[in-house]
């Protein structure tokens, strides 16, 4: 019988994003799933009020947290996961192919620090390994195309999708970053809407439509992006998904904190070694216009 993990979620509104602490439903173990840490782009200044919260979450139901899990290295927030782990104990994982995110970006920010050997984190995992939280079983999942190291988890019925598919009125994600590719995007999609239709999924985001719902959500099922996702419902071919996401991501801006947030999580949520004056720097790079 497949264990029902109980899920809690937390919503940034800075960043939209979805963390979740996810529990076995009659013990302590618990994992906790893309944390963010409160970063004030504009004074260089952040605070980890957010990840608190999960952690208080955690310690009033009496959780004891053993993983600390990234479905990617994030191009929109700055991951919490070196606060969390030095409250709890728990390792930082991530996908295996972080190694090729790091070597992409490594140079673009001089990070000589950062080997490309996903040293950084505490376990690089591989499609179809598996992770043992209390009664509860993590499947990982490869499944990338917005990044190369995206990984989806799947514990029970419900599975963690990161950047693949947001809510299906708002369709599914850009796939331009360096090392992205929609067709990829699309194959990973198809996977896990391979699964059984009563599956439940959970979002890295949520971003409310032009014209439509009023309140966030983060989550749906198989059946639902199967019959409802507005990029990628049922009968889409890979054609059809692949020019749309194309002609669609050449027209969005970058994200607002893409330069700190992806040197920073290449790092596994650790800032910079400080520069020879004892300070610490986020490196921006700047092209001349065209």
């Amino acid at each position: 019988m497949t264990t029902r993990p109980d899920v809690q979620a937390f919503f940034d509104t800075q960043t939209n994003t979805v963390s979740y602490l996810v529990s076995e439903p009659d013990g302590p173990a618990a994992v906790i799933i893309d944390p963010v840490l409160d970063y004030d782009h504009a004074g260089g200044t952040f605070h980890t009020a957010g990840a608190q919260a999960i952690l208080d979450a955690a310690s009033e139901r009496g959780l004891k947290v053993e993983w600390i899990l990234e479905t990617h290295a994030h191009a929109d927030h700055l991951s919490a996961a070196p606060y969390l782990k030095e409250k709890t104990g728990a390792p930082i994982a991530i996908g295996e192919h972080i190694t090729q995110v790091q070597q992409i970006f490594a140079p673009v920010f001089a990070a000589k620090d950062v080997t490309g050997t996903g040293s950084e984190f505490d376990r690089l995992l591989s499609d179809g390994d598996t992770l043992t939280v209390g009664a509860l079983t993590v499947d990982v999942m490869h499944t990338p195309g917005h990044t190369p190291a995206c990984v989806s988890y799947r514990i029970g019925g419900a599975v963690f999708v990161g950047d693949t598919l947001f809510m299906p009125d708002y369709g599914t994600a850009r796939a331009d970053f360096p090392g992205g590719d929609a067709r990829a995007l699309y194959t990973s999609i198809q996977r896990i809407l391979s699964l059984p239709p009563q599956t439940r999924l959970f979002m890295c985001h949520d971003y409310l439509p032009d014209n439509g719902r009023k309140a966030h959500a983060w989550e749906t099922t198989v059946a639902d992006q199967r019959a409802r996702n507005v990029h990628v419902h049922e009968g889409t071919s890979e054609a059809e998904f692949v020019a749309m996401r194309n002609s669609r991501d050449a027209g969005l801006p970058a994200p607002r904190l893409l330069l700190p947030s992806v040197q920073v999580n290449i790092r596994a949520g650790h800032m910079p070694p400080p520069d020879d004056n004892g300070t610490t720097y986020l490196r921006i790079p700047v092209e001349p216009a065209a």
